[in-house]
Parts: structure tokens; sequence; C-alpha cells
């Protein structure tokens, strides 16, 4: 018999190489607009947004509410002093701070102060997280974040007194305050621009799929130290992060860490299957231009209010800011006070933010930033006073209505951001957008209270969410439209622009 052939081993398949479409910026030059390793890169930084929507919107069943009844004979007002026994109807939930710590009668507003707290944290960490990123880079500062939000959630856990819980409920927020700012900045600093839009808003949807969750762990969970444990360990999986998130070779140039940021760009663009033979040569070359060139004198806040347009154009955007951080946190916790399922209507209400945030795509690119804000501040403005005035109505009804009014902040959140941005002028920017956060942070802070007021007359909550959205409109119309728009560079370009459009972007 003849020698068997041996098989030959079929010829490795060849890796077409594609070479990035060139443009101003080094970075997407030799890496790509947005392919395989910027998907990869956005679906792992997304799953930080879970968390930031669970340790946000906690409070809804951290603090749910939990009828409290009088057991003295006669005696019908649990918050009399003629009542010597009272006890807590545990049906629905076993436990939760409220029962725990007694937070009921000239106590009950101490449950908000410990959202306005967390919302306080929100604020501070992202301001603290913020600066650090820039000085220490953007990767030490995530991690940072991250496993402080795993360990002071973990804590909350075993809070023997009131204060503790407020103490690290405090210290998750402002980790949760720096997961917010530092992904998205790693995310944006990757990415081109040619989906950079779409991403910035798609960004938002997982803190909406936290937030609908957070039903599904409640319904399960009716206790709330495990209900808290439950919405924390999850963080355990950003231990990936350690090894899958490198730190913005964009940082790393304009620190001037030259080879370390050739190295991470050479391995991203062998994902990208893009050339990296040419990579050191123009990333050298960014850097010898860019230290060469003059730094941009740089803007303040004060700036802001220098000149009258600006200065019309930055109250109303942050006023923007303020109303929808009001009405979409505060609509969130009054759903609770609504009526009905309590798990049904949040599950279902919160998941309106869902296809909110999609339709936020659509409407902002065909219909623009301006008409968008209007119509989603709109949205939530009737559908809040509608609730105001059929108060008496069903909890169908009712339900309906505050769902309309978060389905309109959903849509308003994502636009926002986007809107901010591109409003202000390059040297204020994140002068512009870092105040207008800030502002909306007090809306925050001020919506547990303002949810409260319900307990006095059911109305006052919609009403007043449902006035500030109308004056969102309002205030709307004198902000000028940015899509398509070559954004300012200057303050002077900031005063005008909006008076006498700039051309429209080839």
């Amino acid at each position: 018999m003849a020698d068997a052939q041996p098989k030959q081993k079929p010829p490795p398949k060849e890796v077409t190489i594609v070479p990035p479409e060139k443009t101003a910026d080094p970075i997407i030059s030799v890496i790509g607009d947005f392919r395989r390793y910027q998907f990869f890169f956005c679906m792992i930084i997304f799953l930080v947004k879970f968390g930031t929507g669970w340790h946000t919107l906690g409070h809804i069943f951290l603090a749910a509410p939990t009828p409290l009844k009088c057991q003295t004979e006669n005696v019908t007002n649990a918050c009399s002093g003629d009542c010597e026994e009272k006890e807590f109807d545990t049906s629905v939930f076993k436990s939760t701070i409220v029962t725990e710590w007694n937070l009921t009668c000239g106590d009950s507003y101490m449950a908000s102060l410990s959202q306005a707290i967390v919302m306080t944290g929100i604020m501070f960490g992202s301001i603290f997280f913020g600066a650090i990123s820039d000085r220490c880079g953007r990767r030490p500062a995530f991690l940072g974040c991250c496993f402080m939000q795993l360990f002071t959630g973990l804590t909350v856990c075993l809070s023997p007194y009131y204060w503790f819980y407020c103490v690290f409920r405090f210290l998750v927020a402002f980790a949760t305050g720096g997961t917010m700012v530092v992904s998205f900045v790693l995310i944006m600093e990757i990415i081109g621009p040619k989906k950079r839009e779409l991403i910035a808003i798609l960004y938002q949807l997982p803190f909406n799929l936290g937030h609908a969750s957070l039903a599904v762990f409640a319904y399960f969970i009716r206790t709330w130290r495990w209900f808290q444990f439950s919405i924390t360990i999850f963080s355990i999986v950003f231990v990936i992060y350690i090894f899958l998130v490198p730190e913005s070779p964009r940082w790393l140039l304009t620190t001037g860490r030259v080879d370390k940021s050739i190295a991470i760009l050479e391995k991203v663009a062998k994902h990208n299957r893009a050339p990296t033979d040419n990579i050191r040569g123009e990333i050298e070359a960014a850097s010898k231009a860019l230290q060469a060139k003059t730094p941009a004198k740089k803007g303040t806040v004060i700036d802001l209010f220098r000149t009258p347009y600006l200065a019309v154009k930055t109250i109303c955007m942050a006023n923007a800011w303020l109303v929808v951080s009001m009405v979409y946190y505060g609509t969130s916790q009054f759903i609770s006070n609504l009526g009905g399922n309590i798990f049904i209507n949040n599950l279902i209400v919160a998941s309106l933010g869902i296809p909110g945030t999609l339709i936020c795509v659509l409407m902002t690119k065909y219909l623009g930033r301006k008409l968008t804000l209007q119509l989603s501040n709109g949205c939530s403005a009737v559908g809040l006073l509608l609730l105001a005035f059929l108060s008496n109505t069903n909890e169908i009804v009712r339900v309906t209505l505050a769902g309309l009014g978060l389905f309109g902040a959903s849509i308003t959140y994502p636009n926002v951001y986007l809107y901010g941005a591109e409003i202000f002028p390059t040297v204020v920017r994140s002068n512009g957008v870092g105040l207008c956060s800030m502002i909306g942070r007090i809306g925050s802070i001020a919506a547990p209270f303002i949810s409260d007021l319900s307990k006095i007359k059911f109305w006052y909550t919609p009403l007043i969410f449902g006035i500030f959205s109308a004056f969102g409109v309002f205030t709307a119309f004198f902000l000028p439209e940015t899509r398509g728009m070559q954004l300012p560079e200057t303050l002077e370009d900031g005063e005008q622009f909006g008076r006498k459009q700039p051309k429209a972007k080839e």
C-alpha cells in the first residue's frame, strides 16, 4: 500500500486591513471612528451604569411606604400622643429603613433627607473624581470609584444606626457620581465624531434598565438590608475592569506620555484591523504639534455671565437641567405614593425610560435639540398637571399620567447632556456643563422633599413638577438650535451663536 499522504493544514485566513479615514483627530485617524474595539469597550463600560441606576433610585424601595397603625383602643391616629402602642404593616415589606429606625410622624422627613444626602454625594463625587481623572488619569479614577462603590455599598447593609446609614449612602453616592463622569469621559475619548452623538444618548439606556429592574429585586427581596446587598454585589463584576480597561490614550497623549499612548493605540488598531506601522510616526508628530501649540486661554464660570446673550443661554440651559433632574427623580419616588401595586407601577413606569431614550435619538436627529427639549418638557407638563387636577381619579389613571410625566423626562435627560455640550463655547464648555450639572443636582436634592408634599395634599407634588416642566418649555424658546451647526470656540463666538447662525457642517 502506498503511504498515506499527510493532510495539509489549510492556509490561515488573511486578515483584511482597512485603513481608517484620516481626520484632524490623531487618535481616531489611527484606530478608526467606531469599530470592533470601540463597540466592545462601550459594552463593558455600560455595565457600570446599571449600578448608577440602582444606587441612585434604590431609595424607592429602601424607604418604601410602610403604613403605621395604632394598636391603642379608641385611638386611630398613630402619631397622636394618646397612641401608646404602634405597629407597622409588614404585609408587603418585612423591613425598610422606615421600620428599622421608626422614621414616622415628626421624623418622617428623615427618610427623604437620606435621599437628599445621596444626591449631594453624587454632586460632590462627580466633581472630585472628575478632577482626579484629569490629574492622575482616567483608569485609576475609574477603578477607584468602582471599588469604592462596592465596599461602601456592602457596608450600608450593616448599618446599626440611621446616621451611619446616611454617611455610607453618601459615600456610595460619592463613588457613583465618579462612575457617571469618568465612564462617560472614557467612552467619549475613544469614539470618533460620527458615532459620538448616538453613543452619548444610548449611554443612558443601562441606567433606565437599572431603574426598571429595581422593582424585580424588591419583589423577591422584601427586607431592606438584603435588597441593598443584591444591588451592590453586582459591582464585584468590576474586577474585569482591571484587565480590560486601559488608560485613555488621549489623556496619555495630552499629558506627554507618548510611548504608553502608542502602545495602547497599537493594540486597539490590531483589534480594529487597522494598520499599525504608521502609528508611532503620526502620534509623535501630533505630540510635537501639541507641545508647540500655545495653550488657549481658559475661561471661567464668570465668563458665562459677562455678555448678555451668553448669560441668557447659560441660565436657560441650567434651568433645563434643574427641571429634568427634579422631575425625573421626584416623579420616580412619587409613583410609590399613587396606590396600587408598588412593584408593577414602578416596573411599568420606569420601563418607559427605555423607549424614551431610544426616541430621543430620533428626535434630536430629525427635529433638533431645541424642539425635542420643548416637546419632552411639554409631555411632562401635560401628564403632571393633569394628574394634579385629576388627583381623585382611580389608580390606573394616576399611574398613567405620572408615567407620561416620567416618559417626557426620560427623553429630556439624554438631550440636555448633548445640548449642553454643544451650546457653550470651547473655552468655557467644561465650566458651563459643570455648572448645569451642579444646578441639576440641586433639583434632585429638592425632589424627595417635593415628593413628600403629597402626604399633605396629594396634588401639591404633581402641580409643582408640572409647573417647572411648563417653565422648561418656555425657557427653551431662548436657546438656539445646535444640530448640524459649527460649535462656538471663543467667548465672542458664544455671544453671537444663535443670533447669526454659523454655516452648517458639510
